[in-house]
């Protein structure tokens, strides 16, 4: 049980190192890439514009959004991860016995009572 306990953590260890490498390389061969000059750098004024579907640019870059645009992106990664945590435990409902189903009742609870707050301060609401 042990030896199998320490292959499985020996996994988790290895996709993070390749998680963790991959990406590193990357970024190491491209900063080489530009020191060798094996990369173009042709620095021009649109290759810094922000890119809105090949359109002109209207407005500066830092132009304010309404909080509600993050109100409902917020609250719809808080529902959907919801989805993410009570899928695996909906699959093996039968197996997982008493303790699981009343985990899970906690765990929508909590997200209840969260859903009741923002409704209450009228976050659902679009004006």
């Amino acid at each position: 049980m042990l030896q199998d306990s320490l292959r499985q953590y020996g996994l988790v260890l290895i996709f993070t190192a390749v998680s963790v490498i991959v990406p590193a390389s990357m970024l190491v061969l491209s900063w080489l890439f530009t020191r060798v000059r094996a990369r173009p750098r042709k620095p021009i004024d649109p290759k810094y514009d922000t890119y809105e579907c090949g359109l002109q640019p209207i407005g500066g870059p830092w132009r304010q959004f309404n909080f509600r645009y993050y109100v409902y992106a917020i609250l719809f990664v808080l529902f959907d991860v919801e989805v993410v945590f009570i899928y695996p435990w909906a699959v093996r409902f039968n197996k997982l016995g008493l303790f699981a189903l009343v985990e899970v009742a906690v765990f929508v609870a909590i997200l209840l009572v969260g859903w009741a707050y923002a409704w209450r301060k009228r976050d659902l609401e679009w004006e």
